[in-house]
Formats: structure tokens, sequence, C-alpha cells
């Protein structure tokens, strides 16, 4: 708003000048794509203001021709161009894709000098406008004014949204945390309606504390530029990373956590043929103690070379990291065979959180140095096409990380619910036919792990016992059958 005001108020020489419109106009559109972080920012900031600035411009260059016209090429040029914004990241799934893959240069390139075209017509057509009186006091004096209730506003905005009081985890006073992966499709449900906030309920009751969102990239022309992470972030009183940005190429990838991100890189895997896979790996302060987080989407299933070297890719990340660690991923392999055997090896020191669960192909939770607790899958209702996978942690004491009984911390010595505390068993909402569609399905049920090594004698105990006693029941059939036979 202060740029068009500066714009209509000043001659019209000063933003109609190829000085102002290559050096404040191009060069921020340099800054913009060849930076990132805060000079990147103030780029795109120095970019949207000149955008802002020229406008004017434009509509008075438009005088005199067809308007039916003029608005006619300029949505369908504005259409190309959000088509080619798609290209660059989809090229793997549309038609003549690798021409564009990655340039987003030439979308912006074409843009800006589309622009220019429109301040040459400016230029060539100066004498049929009417110019306006240039008024230096009057022009400060308005901006100042219009300066002021915009900060004012932003303040206000700022304090009203800023967090009062520390953001706390769900199960504090058990010293347990639930984390979970979820690809949601960038925030459109099956009916392409917005969905971020059936996400947020479905986060807030499942009590999701670490959560990775895979796909997760609005923030370009296709996904209207909105921002669902950081809105669930403060409704549910998260931390957020947003991962890799637009200008990466990827389709994003988000985590959201209660607990205070202490540092956090971002990693494009290696995509030589298909789309880009994105990795975050965060470090948490998780009741004093640091843990890694990694979130991570692989690649399709048709590129196996672009699988193959992600996995490895992710193996060294993982492999080189000396804390606590949790992987949410998106792996397209089936369990205990191919790349699976590369995220789950020596090297990396990662766990899964159930090798017995079969019927996995996308989302996996692996793990290490912690203690798991429970497993579960959520249905997705018709808020995207996967499920939300969700698993329950503690941090090992120091007994437990000098002991060397690997087989309990990460083996499947699966116990009922009642023989877990009450703090720390799954929310009962999902059970039977669940809520809002969201039910636990699979196992219809959370997967409790034994807390204690009693309770894995115990459990050896019983399936001896149910041995035997099928055991005898087949020798009773076989006796049975014996019988009749004489």
């Amino acid at each position: 708003m202060t740029a068009i005001i500066i714009n209509v108020k000043s001659h019209p020489n000063f933003f109609s000048s190829w000085n102002y419109n290559i050096i404040i106009g191009g060069g921020s559109a340099l800054v913009l794509y060849n930076f990132g972080g805060w000079i990147g920012y103030i780029g795109a900031v120095i970019y949207t203001f000149y955008l802002t600035s020229i406008g004017p411009i434009i509509w008075n260059s438009i005088k005199g021709y067809n308007i039916t016209g003029a608005f006619f090429l300029g949505y369908f040029f504005n259409i190309l161009l959000g088509l080619a914004s798609v290209w660059i990241v989809a090229y793997a799934f549309v038609p003549g894709g690798p021409l564009l893959r990655e340039r987003t240069d030439i979308v912006l390139g074409t843009s800006y000098f589309s622009i220019l075209a429109g301040v040459l017509n400016y230029n060539l057509r100066r004498e049929e406008f009417t110019k306006i009186k240039f008024s230096s006091c009057k022009i400060f004096k308005q901006t100042l004014t219009i300066i002021t209730i915009l900060l004012a506003l932003s303040i206000s905005i700022f304090i009203k949204r800023y967090p009062s009081e520390p953001f706390k985890p769900y199960n504090e006073e058990s010293q347990s945390f639930t984390a979970g992966i979820w690809c949601v499709h960038f925030g459109l449900d099956n009916d392409m309606w917005s969905s971020e906030t059936r996400m947020r309920d479905l986060i807030r009751d499942a009590e999701i504390d670490i959560i990775g969102l895979l796909e997760s990239d609005t923030q370009r022309l296709i996904g209207g530029n909105r921002d669902f992470t950081q809105t669930i972030a403060e409704d549910l009183g998260m931390y957020v990373d947003y991962g890799p940005g637009p200008n990466k190429h990827t389709w994003g990838a988000a985590l959201l956590s209660k607990f205070p991100i202490i540092e956090s890189t971002h990693h494009l895997l290696p995509s030589p043929v298909g789309e880009l896979a994105p990795a975050i790996h965060a470090t948490l302060d998780i009741y004093g103690e640091l843990v890694d987080v990694v979130v991570f989407h692989s690649g399709q299933e048709e590129d196996v070379e672009d699988r193959r070297l992600q996995s490895l890719g992710i193996q060294e990340i993982m492999g080189n990291s000396s804390r606590p660690l949790i992987l949410l991923s998106y792996l397209v392999t089936e369990p205990l065979q191919g790349n699976y055997n590369t995220y789950v090896s020596e090297k990396s020191r990662v766990y899964d959180i159930d090798n017995t669960d079969w019927d996995r192909w996308c989302e996996y939770i692996l793990f290490r140095d912690l203690r798991k607790v429970a497993y579960a899958r959520i249905s997705r209702s018709t808020i995207t096409d996967t499920e939300l996978q969700i698993a329950k942690f503690k941090l090992l004491n120091e007994d437990e990380k000098n002991d060397d009984d690997l087989e309990f911390y990460y083996g499947n010595h699966f116990v009922n619910e009642d023989e877990i505390d009450e703090n720390l068993r799954m929310p009962q909402l999902f059970r039977g036919d669940g809520v809002r569609g969201h039910r636990y399905h699979v196992f219809d049920e959370p997967r409790y792990f034994a807390q204690h090594k009693w309770q894995r004698y115990n459990e050896q105990e019983q399936e001896q016992q149910q041995q035997e006693e099928h055991q005898e029941e087949e020798e009773e059939n076989g006796q049975n059958e014996e019988g009749d036979e004489y």
C-alpha cells in the first residue's frame, strides 16, 4: 500500500526509469533467487515492494487498448507461469517435465522481463498520460502515517499470536513422548477442501508431541501460498521447522514439535532421475536430553536408483549421529527387503519400531537408544490417502544405557494394555469405530512392548504354554482319528 501511494504521488519518471527497474527490480530478483536465509528474505521483501510500486504504471500503460483483450492475455500468461511453477517440481509426472526441472530461474526471469515489457510500453506512450504533481513533503507525511498504522497493526497481531507460556508435551508426568509420521498431500482432503483444521484435531487427539508432515509445501502458486504448518503449530503450541523451502524444488517436509528445536539441517538427497527427496535432521531438547529426529520422504517406486542412493544418504546421516535418534519416514519399500536393510543396518544403528508389521510400504518409524512403549496405526478418514503412524517412547536411564541386552530394548516383546501404566497408554478415543472416521486399524488396537524384563519372561512362558496346549490338542486330535479308523 505504501509503495502504491508513493508511486501515485511521486513523479512518474522515477518508477518508470530503467535505473529503478533494473537496479531495484532486477537486483532484488537476483538476490531472492541466489541467496537463502535472511539475505534471500530481504531480497524478497524488496522485490515485493518493487512489484507493488510499479502497479500504477502498468495500469496506466493499458489505457487505450482493448481492456477485455488485455485482461484475457494477462490472465492467460499468468496461468502459463503458474503451470511452469508446477512443472519445475512435478517434472517427474508431467509431459516435457525435464525441460523445466528445477528451473525457477526461467519462471522468475520470464515474469521479470514481462514486467519490463510493461514498463517499456508505458515509456513509449508517456506523453498520453497525465502527469501528477510532485510534492515530497506531502508524500512523506502520508507515507509515514500509513507505515505507522501498518506497524501498529503488525505489533498488535504479533503480541496476540506470541505464546504466553512455554509449550508443554502431552505426557510430561510420565516423561514419555509420542512421535508420528504423516503424508498430508498439501493440506487438501480427498474432496479438495482445506484439511489443516481436521489435521490439527487428529494430531491433538492422538497426543502427538513430535510429528513429521510430508508433502507439506503449499507456499507456491499451485498451493495457494498457504502456510498450514504454522497454523497447526500455533493452534497446538508447537515449534515448527519448515524443511527445504519452495526454492529447493521438493514437495516439502516439515517437523512440528512440542520440544524446543535446538538446531536443524536440511538435506536434498540424490535424485538423478526422479523428484527431489527432502530431509530434515533436527536436534530436540526432550526432557533435558538431546535427541535427533530425521524426517524424510523417499523417491517414487519407479526410480530404483534414486531410492538406493537416497537410502545410502539417510544411512550416513543417521550413522554420523551420536545421539538417540528417531527416523520419521516415507521409505517406499517392503519390510525386511531391499533398501529396508540399508535403513536398518549396522551402519545406521537404528531399529524398526515393529519389524513384524509386514503390511507397510510407505511410512516407517525407526529409532535407537530409546525405550519403545507403544506403536499404533490410525486410519486417515478422508483427510488424505495415507494413514497416521505413531509410536510412544521413553528416554533411557543411565543403567539402561549401559545395558547391552539389545534384544530386550529392540525386540518385539508384546504385552497387553493392562500390563502398561495408564499414563503410558495410547488414547482410548480411537478404539472401536473411533472418532470422525479415525480409528486404530490394521491391528485394531495399539501394540504395547514390555517395559520390564520380567514381562519378557512372562511372555515367553505364555508362548511356551500356548505351544504346549497346541501340541496337546494335535495329539488328542490324532488319537481321535486313530480311534475312528479302528
